[in-house]
């Protein structure tokens, strides 16, 4: 809670990762769930992904994981809360913006240079999928998520390119509009 909450008080630098930061506490967000990898955040280590399933008990729960091998793990808790009709901010550590196009197999992928084989996963058993891979539709797609998760009371995939959650960008400037839906 503490990172989580310092994060979002500090508007010094409007960037992603604060605004992010920000819109999870503001919907009650109090612990985010992760699994040590690369570059993650220090957050509420788990042993496993199985753990984003907090939720049931909190009313909403968000959970960050690596691209692929993380994002396939979470993949079975994410279906069961979407049965459980529970809200889940499902965060993954997406590729590097600058290397969608490049044809390129990435680490911890499998084996395949087309970075959607995780999202196309992930389409069935979340209400909402936004790849965030550019700073200027970002606030709009994770706001979106966000409501969006809320208002069916179902997870979303959230894919957040690695090299952006630091960057500054005007957009993050502005007040962000409250959300009014509760979850169920």
């Amino acid at each position: 809670m503490l990172v989580l909450a310092t994060l979002a008080a500090c508007p010094s630098k409007a960037t992603l990762g604060r605004h992010l930061a920000q819109r999870l506490v503001q919907i009650g967000v109090n612990d985010v769930f992760s699994v040590p990898g690369d570059f993650n955040l220090n957050l509420v280590g788990c042993c496993n992904e199985r753990n984003a399933g907090y939720a049931r008990s909190r009313g909403v729960g968000a959970c960050v994981v690596t691209f692929t091998v993380g994002g396939l793990s979470v993949l079975n808790v994410i279906a069961g809360v979407y049965c459980e009709n529970l809200p889940v901010i499902c965060i993954v550590g997406g590729p590097n913006s600058n290397g969608y196009g490049t044809n390129r197999v990435l680490r911890h992928t499998i084996g395949l240079p087309d970075f959607s084989q995780e999202l196309c996963c992930f389409q069935t058993v979340t209400c909402f999928q936004a790849v965030v891979n550019n700073l200027v539709d970002a606030q709009e797609l994770i706001d979106t998520a966000i409501s969006t998760a809320l208002k069916e009371s179902k997870p979303v995939y959230v894919s957040v390119s690695c090299n952006l959650s630091a960057i500054p960008h005007h957009t993050f400037s502005r007040e962000p509009i409250l959300f009014s839906i509760s979850p169920r």
